[in-house]
C-alpha cells in the first residue's frame, strides 16, 4: 500500500469547522479539545484533519488549504450547493464560508470553510494541459473574452474580469464580429449577476435579446446566453 498524505488545516472554532463540514456530508472522525484541539472528517476514503494555529499566529483571511481529486466534479458541486442551501437558506456564494460557482465543462470548484481554508475539488481526469484561457492566436475582442475567462474562472477575481470586457469592448467592438460581440455582453450580463448589479445584467439580457444574430449564430452562443440565467437559478433558489 502506498504512501497516503494527510492535509492539515487551522480549525478555528473547532466545534464550527467540523460542523461546517458535516453539512457537506464528510463524516467526523475524531475530536478533541484537550490537550489541544484537533479534528478530523472524512468522505469516500478522503480525510482532513483540523488543527489550532500557534498562539501569536495570524491567519490570513483565506489560504489555499488543500486540493482533492475527485472522479466527477459537476455531482460533488450539485451535493455541496443542495446541502448548504437547506443549511443556509440559500447559497452562501460571498464571504465565508462560501462555495464558488460552476459552469457547465469546468474541471473544478473551491469551497472556502468558516476559517477561510480553501479546497479546491478537481475532476481526477483534469487535461494535463489546462486550457486557462489567454490564448495568443487570438485577437481583438475574442482575446479579450479569452483573458476574462483566466480571471472569472480561474483567479476569481470577476471585477478585473468585468474591466478586462468592457475595455474590449470599447477598443475592439467596433471591429468584432456579432458572434464575439453577443458573447462578450453574455459574459458580462453573468458577471452582473455574480457581483449583485441585478439591473446591469437586466440591460445586458435585453440588448441580446434584439442583437442581430441568425438561428446558427444565436445556436452558436447559446451556452453562453445561457449562463446568466443558469446563475441566477443558482443563487435565487431556497430551501
Amino acid at each position: 500500500m502506498g504512501d497516503t498524505a494527510v492535509p492539515v488545516l487551522w480549525s478555528g472554532g473547532l466545534k464550527d469547522t467540523l460542523d461546517f463540514y458535516r453539512t457537506l456530508g464528510y463524516t467526523v472522525t475524531h475530536e478533541q479539545a484537550r490537550p489541544y484541539a484537533y479534528g478530523a472528517v472524512e468522505t469516500n476514503g478522503c480525510a482532513v484533519h483540523f488543527a489550532t494555529a500557534p498562539a501569536g499566529i495570524e491567519l490570513p483571511a483565506e489560504q489555499v488549504g488543500c486540493l482533492i481529486m475527485l472522479d466527477d466534479v459537476a455531482e460533488r458541486h450539485r451535493a455541496f450547493s443542495a446541502a448548504l442551501r437547506k443549511r443556509y437558506g440559500k447559497i452562501p456564494a460571498k464571504g465565508c464560508p462560501r462555495i464558488t460557482r460552476f459552469r457547465p465543462g469546468q474541471s473544478r470548484f473551491s469551497v472556502i470553510d468558516p476559517v477561510g481554508n480553501t479546497i479546491i475539488y478537481i475532476q481526477r481526469d483534469e487535461p494535463a494541459e489546462l486550457d486557462y484561457g489567454g490564448s495568443r492566436e487570438l485577437d481583438g475582442l475574442a482575446r479579450a473574452i479569452d483573458n476574462a475567462r483566466i480571471l472569472r474562472d480561474f483567479k476569481n477575481d470577476d471585477a478585473a474580469a468585468i474591466r478586462m470586457l468592457e475595455v474590449g469592448l470599447g477598443r475592439f467592438g467596433a471591429q468584432a464580429s456579432t458572434v464575439d460581440k453577443a458573447r462578450a455582453l453574455a459574459a458580462l450580463a453573468e458577471l452582473g449577476i455574480a457581483t449583485d448589479d441585478s439591473e446591469r445584467a437586466a440591460e445586458l439580457r435585453a440588448e441580446l435579446r434584439t442583437m442581430p444574430l441568425s438561428e446558427a449564430e444565436r445556436a452558436a452562443v447559446a451556452a453562453e446566453l445561457r449562463a446568466a440565467t443558469d446563475l441566477a437559478d443558482w443563487l435565487a433558489e431556497t430551501d
